[in-house]
């Protein structure tokens, strides 16, 4: 037996607006973790992200009740963009330069699932791209931007985004390689490929 299409963004704010809670559950499944993370690499800090994730989903939910969201496919973007607020809020949070400390680096949770070497080895292969292919990486899975912004953000027509996204991921491909071969070698023996 098949299983049943998920629902899309427009049907989840309808459902939000019905009363329906499995709507809400259902859209923070989908965009929980892409927020979490979003908030993790600006603030640098789990509980912050934390409390970003909880703050955005809040706000989402309240906005979709009051029936504030004028496009429900455009979903996706306004979730990033409220994300994005409150993580600046939290930035300029009068407590927090109070303090005056430096968030904690802790590795995200998907980042535990590959040992230091392989962590390395990707870091130093985004830090060998281009700026443009690093922009792009940051543009598209950071963010998770259309094709149209990111067309516009690094100032190209959107028929060449799929052609620099197909650049990008060759380069972090043959960069990634190198990076992992140097690693073998510093180790004296070839690692587990992940």
């Amino acid at each position: 037996m098949d299983k049943p299409a998920p629902a899309t963004d427009a049907e989840l704010v309808s459902g939000i607006r019905d009363g329906d809670e499995s709507a809400g559950a259902d859209l923070f499944e989908r965009y929980s973790r892409r927020v979490y993370y979003l908030a993790l690499r600006e603030l640098r800090s789990t509980a912050d992200a934390e409390d970003v994730r909880a703050e955005t989903f809040l706000r989402v939910l309240k906005a979709i009740r009051k029936q504030q969201i004028a496009s429900p496919d455009a979903l996706r973007l306004f979730i990033l963009g409220v994300a994005r607020n409150v993580i600046l809020e939290t930035l300029r949070s009068p407590l927090r330069e109070a303090r005056g400390e430096i968030p904690e680096m802790p590795a995200p949770e998907a980042a535990e699932m590959v040992d230091d070497d392989v962590r390395l080895s990707i870091q130093a292969a985004i830090g060998r791209l281009k700026p443009r292919e690093r922009e792009f990486l940051r543009l598209h899975y950071y963010e998770d931007l259309p094709k149209e912004e990111i067309a516009r953000r690094l100032g190209v027509d959107e028929e060449r985004v799929r052609l620099v996204k197909s650049r990008t991921l060759k380069s972090f491909r043959e960069m990634y390689q190198r990076a992992r071969k140097i690693a073998d070698t510093k180790r004296g023996g070839p690692s587990l490929k992940v």
